[in-house]
């Protein structure tokens, strides 16, 4: 007789000039886990554009979402400004604290290290933003997917359903997961080997790093400021500011 599986109420931030993939991705595979409900959270209830003009719509307020068991942060352009938002952190810290799994998608994981979350935890991110893991305290892991106890973070965009992949084999054990990754058909074969800096040619990753400049030196002074407010020393003993 198979024993009953506790219901699992899923939860996944949505803020503007996020990277609607982040969300989506992992959504697609989260939402099929047996005996789970999912609910799209943001400061207010207001449609979002992402970063491309993509419209999303939250379900509930940060003020009235339950705990979740669960908890999705993606990422995107629109980490920036949130790493010093104490109402986004808040939550976060509030939610993190009682969820069995906490899933950061590419940039999402800045905003758990901006809200403490990532002290002396193993983590990973999107290659572009992956120099700033130990700004605030991470232990920066260069993998798609990693799985630090109770938190799962992943690389770039598409890392994410990898990530979610992952998540649903912990809660519901791998056949679980396989079922749903069959059901997706996910099963990548790019075109391009150039998914990553190691594989990219290099004019091709000279203008993605081109076209990040903007936004990724801005995202460094804000973690420097983060860090510094964390207390977090950088590897020449002196905090990150």
């Amino acid at each position: 007789m198979t024993a009953p599986v506790s219901p699992l109420l899923i939860g996944g931030i949505l803020f503007p000039d996020l990277d609607q993939a982040d969300f989506t991705g992992p959504f697609e595979v989260l939402s099929r886990v047996p005996d789970a409900e999912f609910l799209a959270i943001g400061k207010t209830t207001s449609p979002v554009r992402d970063t491309r003009g993509l419209v999303l719509k939250p379900q509930i307020r940060f003020a009235e979402a339950p705990q979740v068991d669960v908890l999705l942060v993606p990422g995107g352009a629109g980490v920036n400004p949130l790493m010093e938002d104490e109402a986004t952190l808040s939550f976060l810290r509030r939610q993190a604290s009682g969820a069995q799994l906490v899933l950061s998608v590419c940039t999402g994981a800045l905003l758990l290290g901006a809200a403490g979350l990532l002290k002396g935890r193993r983590a990973t991110t999107h290659w572009a933003s992956h120099h700033l893991l130990t700004m605030l305290g991470a232990i920066a892991v260069d993998e798609r997917v990693v799985v630090d106890g109770n938190l799962v973070t992943t690389a770039g965009v598409t890392s994410g359903i990898d990530g979610a992949l992952r998540a649903a084999a912990i809660l519901r054990g791998d056949r679980t997961a396989q079922e749903i990754q069959l059901y997706l058909e996910y099963s990548p074969t790019p075109p391009f080997a150039c998914g990553s800096p190691a594989t990219a040619p290099a004019d091709v990753l000279a203008a993605v790093k081109a076209s990040l400049q903007s936004v990724s030196a801005e995202r460094l002074e804000i973690t420097r400021r983060v860090g510094a407010r964390l207390g977090i020393a950088t590897p020449g003993g002196r905090t990150s500011a």
